[in-house]
């Protein structure tokens, strides 16, 4: 009965040490058009599915007034339904006057900064209607965490992709009465996270 026992333990160890690589597995990386792929040498290694709002204000420009895009406020979670980081804007450590797209982890606080470095892709064989484009984005700072967590410092590209909502309004940004106004436009996006590859 012991030995039984020892067996069936033995089995369920092996079992749980043979399922524990598929949580960690490789990150297969999304079907994007060539225009936003991300350089060879680069593999994804983390998803994180947003769920949040992109955030317009009114501004004036030389041509009238028009939304524009003052941050993103978003939540990525894992395919467990765990909260795998934070998006927004915030200031870029190598340059503090300059806002730019920020994720920070959720656990370690480590930080990363990016640019676009492709154009926004916005085909309709990719991007539904009224959705944000994909983007390709580029890490161009990174930051550990104040224990020293380093759970992102080392993505060296971002994918936006399978958009859904998130483009500003059509309307209520038209005239000088409308300046000041905000719009919080829900949407949803998958980020994949590239380093180097191995």
């Amino acid at each position: 009965m012991n030995h039984h026992n020892s067996l069936a333990g033995l089995a369920v160890a092996l079992a749980v040490s043979l399922a524990q690589p598929a949580k960690a597995d490789e990150v297969t990386p999304p079907a994007v058009p060539a225009a936003i792929q991300v350089p060879a040498g680069h593999a994804p290694y983390l998803v994180g599915h947003a769920a949040g709002t992109q955030n317009y204000s009114c501004v004036p420009t030389d041509a009238g007034v028009v939304w524009q895009l003052y941050t993103p406020q978003a939540t990525l979670f894992d395919d467990l339904d765990e909260q795998v980081t934070t998006h927004f804007f915030s200031p870029n450590p190598l340059a503090p006057a300059e806002f730019l797209p920020t994720w920070q982890h959720s656990n370690d606080t480590s930080a990363v900064w990016v640019k676009a470095d492709a154009a926004p892709y916005t085909g309709t064989d990719f991007v539904e209607p009224g959705a944000l484009a994909w983007l390709r984005l580029k890490v161009v700072a990174s930051v550990a965490g104040p224990t020293g967590g380093d759970a992102l410092t080392a993505t060296t590209y971002i994918h936006r992709v399978n958009t859904s909502g998130g483009v500003a309004p059509a309307s209520g940004c038209s005239k000088p009465r409308d300046l000041g106004k905000k719009a919080f436009v829900p949407y949803t996006a998958d980020y994949y996270f590239y380093r180097e590859a191995a």
